[in-house]
């Protein structure tokens, strides 16, 4: 695959399609699970009130984040070490049996504790591929661009996750239009699993076609050992790690509070099923249109100000924007506020996904990516929908999102300040 031209090949933008329809998927169910994380709750986690079915059902959610840190370790050491494609074709096989595992699981009402077990092996499942899909994803990405595309390029990565936002809030939109909010309630959300789930031969059959990493073959079988990797990672670039966990930290709280917009929208601010339906629209939308926007800018001005400046708009608009939003919700203003975070979120997204891996050598690039994503993304990506949810119910401040929002902001702020710029970098 060569590098030499200044625009992308034929070649990459076939591989882009293939490689970020992991990441597509991944970001499809947490967008679909965000939505009907109440009509879930009450399926496999009755209670005697929807708040409590509400929790069960994000503590379930959750779950799956418990095992992203070991997918990282095996799959992301497994792509260094036999190649990236191989370790993609596992992670979105292991995806596809976990969102199956919980879109065909009977309620609680009909097998009883067994359908917790089953939905929780399926999250685990689930996990264990998610943990393990952003680093050689990632990779590919980078080793395949041209270097002079390579922020625009690993760019794409964000924006699959914006177009599948938007696809399932407009397939939900217009099933629950079709069948009501009764049944989406009671069997709805089952069917919006089951089209994810769709797309996963498809996604198969194209990764198995792709070309491996130009250059990865003759390191095939040189490569350190999973245990080898974390311990060079850990002396070489301890410091780089810990900084890039904090950004990503702050990343993910950022998405995680989008994701879970259609939820605060229903049920702390009051409005209707309908009108919650459509904010991952809104989401959708700038999640598709900035994050490119942002691999561009990188491309030009460097990795570092596109990490900082979006990050910094946060920290000091989040809070007046969310008052404003309580202060008299409608479907404008939460669609408004959705666009506006999600944009600025995504711009930043796209300069660290690019810059964290240039930081890294190819011998440890996908092993150090994954495994410092999915810790950061386990313990904040998988808590925050949790923690904003119960803040809420334990201050009665609608404003808890915000705040938790610009305190990561901060940090992340911060820490970006203090990477390194990667622009022009040789990979090698």
């Amino acid at each position: 695959m060569s590098q030499t031209n200044d625009s992308p090949p034929k070649l990459e933008r076939k591989a882009i399609a293939a490689v970020v329809l992991g990441n597509a998927l991944e970001f499809y169910d947490f967008t679909i699970f965000a939505f009907f994380a109440l009509s879930i709750g009450k399926a496999f986690f009755p209670a005697r009130n929807d708040i409590d079915s509400l929790l069960s059902s994000l503590a379930l959610f959750g779950i799956g984040y418990v095992m992203r840190p070991i997918g990282a370790i095996l799959i992301g050491a497994y792509a260094d070490r036999a190649g990236r494609k191989p370790a993609m074709m596992i992670t979105i096989s292991l995806m596809a049996i976990g969102m199956l595992m919980l879109a065909c699981t009977p309620s609680y009402v009909s097998i009883g504790i067994w359908a917790q077990v089953i939905v929780i092996i399926g999250r685990l499942i689930q996990g264990l591929a998610l943990g393990g899909e952003v680093g050689p994803a990632t990779a590919y990405l980078l080793e395949a661009a041209p270097p002079a595309h390579r922020g625009f390029t690993a760019s794409w990565q964000i924006s699959s996750q914006g177009c599948a936002a938007l696809f399932s809030g407009l397939v939900a939109s217009a099933l629950t239009f079709t069948i009501g909010d009764q049944a989406m309630g009671d069997w709805g959300w089952r069917t919006m699993f089951l089209l994810g789930i769709g797309v996963v031969p498809v996604g198969l059959i194209i990764r198995n076609h792709l070309p491996e990493t130009a250059g990865l073959a003759k390191n095939i079988g040189t490569t350190l050992s999973n245990f080898a990797v974390i311990k060079q990672l850990i002396r070489n670039h301890g410091r780089l790690l810990f900084l890039t966990f904090l950004v990503i930290a702050a990343s993910t709280v950022s998405n995680s509070t989008g994701i879970n917009m259609p939820v605060y929208a229903r049920s702390t601010l009051g409005l209707t099923e309908t009108v919650s339906g459509a904010v991952p629209i809104a989401l959708g939308i700038a999640s598709i249109l900035f994050p490119l926007f942002g691999g561009w800018l990188a491309d030009r001005i460097g990795r570092k100000p596109v990490m900082v400046w979006p990050r910094a708009a946060i920290m000091i608009i989040v809070v007046p924007v969310f008052y404003w939003l309580a202060q008299g919700p409608t479907a404008l203003s939460v669609y408004a506020v959705t666009f506006l975070m999600s944009a600025l979120s995504s711009i930043n997204a796209a300069s660290v996904i690019v810059g964290i891996p240039e930081s890294l050598p190819r011998a440890v690039r996908s092993a150090g990516l994954s495994i410092v994503y999915a810790f950061s993304v386990s313990i904040f990506g998988g808590s925050t929908s949790y923690v904003v949810n119960k803040l809420i119910v334990v201050t009665g401040d609608k404003l808890a999102p915000a705040y938790y929002l610009a305190a990561f902001s901060v940090v992340g702020t911060i820490a970006a300040l203090m990477l390194p710029e990667t622009r022009g970098k040789d990979l090698d």
